[in-house]
């Protein structure tokens, strides 16, 4: 009884339908063979390629620059030709493309494979994010916060599995990492075969190709979610960094970290997510991250002042505050990025803001290293109120956007 009843909650968790469970099963693989990769790229160029640190940075962000020019044509040609189609070659030539690593020998193979890579990750990000509207039923805002929730799962899953690896210290060890992501691409390509072949939606007649570089509400949008988004690296950069340098926190302080962001997302993603489902609700939820980030911010600089043990107390303390901003930030992303955008567009719509997203994710490490560690106690606090100022427009921007909806109620609902 007691192992039925866990089953059915497990599969309750997975999705209300076929296609739901597919999709978050195709989300799952993918992103724990991208928790496998991520943990060991850098160290197997480095270390094992050999090549110089300097040339793997350059090489990578060449691959990421180029990369965020292809998710709004992406996006567009999932909207034409079919979002289940485009995601699939995407991950076809995702796992080509990082198998195609492990005989790299050159900086000029590294750049060449790695931008074909970035290339193929910006479509089928858009092209990914069409799919999720078409698959999402009658509570998307449900099924999106349970997608997220598998998602952040698989990388915990995947990081742990490459932490097993890089203890071996082996080239066999990273090899099998990259591999291991490589398969994780064509797996999930291969679970979307199970997906329905879900129609094209027609554009009204008389409408531009190019919608959403007209909507102005969703462009602000995107500058402001590409801006909150720094709330990211400050988990995975800078506090680390503000850890060992600036307190006298204990370095396993760096790992309880992560353990804590991740574990509270996996558990709070559904239980707050579910309830954020119009583009109104994601405007409050937008303004309540801001507020949260405006608390963690401060007690982050605190930990400076305080002997070991309260360092370790604010930090965590911090993180379990900056965590609920997260859920509340992802949550309120959802709502407006899919509410916003018509249905027959919504891959150009998510190409955009995953451009927008990607721009402020490669702005961050500088504007964080050098304004926030810069201005020490004074930059975390300039931070807080940024956060706050961001989410303060949240409310106003989801009325706005909706007041110039072509139909009222936009709300991305499927037809499935």
């Amino acid at each position: 009884m007691i192992k039925d009843g866990l089953a059915g909650r497990i599969g309750r968790m997975a999705g209300d339908s076929g296609p739901e469970r597919v999709l978050i099963a195709a989300s799952f693989v993918n992103r724990v063979g991208n928790g496998l990769f991520n943990a060991a790229s850098a160290l197997y160029f480095t270390l094992v390629v050999g090549l110089p640190a300097v040339q793997v940075g350059a090489a990578l962000t060449i691959a990421g620059v180029i990369g965020l020019c292809a998710g709004i044509p992406g996006g567009q040609l999932a909207d034409r030709r079919g979002a289940r189609m485009i995601m699939m070659l995407a991950l076809v030539i995702q796992a080509v493309s990082m198998a195609a690593l492990v005989l790299v020998e050159s900086w000029a193979a590294l750049t060449l494979i790695a931008t074909v890579d970035q290339i193929a990750a910006a479509a089928g990000g858009a092209a990914w994010g069409a799919l999720v509207v078409r698959v999402g039923g009658e509570r998307p805002a449900l099924f999106r916060a349970r997608l997220r929730t598998f998602v952040n799962l698989g990388v915990v899953l995947g990081t742990v599995g490459a932490g097993l690896a890089l203890a071996a210290g082996t080239r066999g060890a990273y090899v099998t990492l990259i591999l291991g992501n490589a398969a994780s691409f064509a797996l999930c390509a291969v679970l979307l075969l199970l997906l329905p072949r879900y129609p094209v939606l027609a554009a009204p007649s008389q409408q531009r190709r190019w919608l959403v570089f007209a909507d102005r509400p969703f462009l602000a949008f995107t500058a402001l979610y590409g801006a909150m988004g720094l709330q990211y690296p400050v988990v995975s950069l800078l506090l680390p960094i503000w850890i060992s340098e600036y307190t006298e926190a204990p370095r396993w302080t760096v790992a309880a970290l992560f353990a804590v962001n991740s574990l509270f997302c996996v558990l709070m993603q559904t239980r707050i997510g579910s309830r954020i489902e119009t583009p109104h609700d994601g405007g409050r939820a937008f303004r309540t991250a801001g507020l949260l980030f405006l608390v963690s911010c401060p007690i982050m600089a605190l930990a400076a002042y305080t002997p070991v043990w309260a360092a370790a107390g604010l930090v965590l303390s911090a993180i379990f505050v900056h965590s609920l901003g997260e859920v509340w930030e992802s949550s309120a992303g959802f709502a407006l990025g899919f509410g916003l955008a018509p249905d027959h567009a919504q891959g150009q719509y998510q190409g955009v803001l995953g451009l927008g997203f990607s721009a402020g994710q490669a702005l961050a490490p500088a504007i964080l290293t050098t304004v926030v560690l810069g201005l020490g106690t004074a930059g975390w606090l300039l931070l807080a109120l940024f956060f706050a100022a961001l989410g303060a427009v949240g409310p106003s921007l989801a009325r706005w956007g909706m007041r110039t909806r072509p139909q009222p109620g936009v709300a991305a609902e499927v037809t499935g």
